[in-house]
């Protein structure tokens, strides 16, 4: 899979440094600059130190399974165009190598809710979906499923705290949408259930 994080730094060489250096355990395959440029940082077949404690499905090693890609950001401001861009031509490329679906594109938040927030409500997943490198939910009627059962199997892991996961849902899917659970959520969140189960066989449906 691939994971989207941003740096929360104030610069692109001061997270390189830090993605860079032993002492921290941290790293990641990649570094998107601001303005675009990309920065290669560890090989994508070798494993990097950027998703830490956490899963997705029934992946609970994340690091030995993924592919990482921190973008400068500080974790309030916009994703401009020339980053977007160059993140789109990498992820291309990535899932080309990597046969990998887009089902599998995910956020650090959604691996590890209640415990990291990034990419951040700033970030543009719906415009990722419309370049076809993310999910997006398409509801057509009403939920099957309870909330929690539909976020199991699309991914996200069960926490203690049910209100962690509708807002881990909300992050990524719908950042301005406030309030107690709705029936909107349950119906995006059973869509995406049934089109991506996250451990059943590979589509880019």
């Amino acid at each position: 899979m691939v994971v989207i994080h941003y740096t929360a730094m104030h610069s692109a060489d001061a997270a390189c440094r830090a993605l860079s250096n032993p002492s921290t355990e941290v790293s990641a395959h990649y570094l998107i600059e601001r303005h675009g440029v990309i920065r290669g940082l560890v090989a994508e077949d070798q494993r990097a130190w950027h998703a830490g404690a956490g899963r997705w499905g029934d992946v609970t090693d994340v690091n030995s399974r993924s592919i990482g890609i921190e973008l400068d950001n500080d974790g309030y401001s916009p994703f401009g165009a020339p980053q977007m861009q160059s993140l789109v031509g990498l992820l291309q490329g990535i899932c080309d190598r990597w046969s990998i679906p887009v089902s599998r594109i995910i956020g650090h938040s959604d691996m590890a809710p209640g415990r990291k927030i990034d990419p951040g409500s700033r970030f543009d997943w719906r415009g990722l979906a419309k370049d076809g490198l993310s999910v997006w939910p398409l509801p057509t009627g009403g939920a099957e499923q309870d909330f929690a059962t539909s976020m199991a199997r699309f991914g996200y892991r069960a926490t203690q705290d049910p209100s962690q996961l509708l807002e881990c849902f909300r992050l990524r899917f719908a950042p301005h949408r406030i309030g107690p659970l709705c029936d909107l959520d349950r119906a995006e969140i059973a869509d995406l259930a049934a089109r991506f189960p996250v451990d059943a066989a590979p589509s880019n449906a």
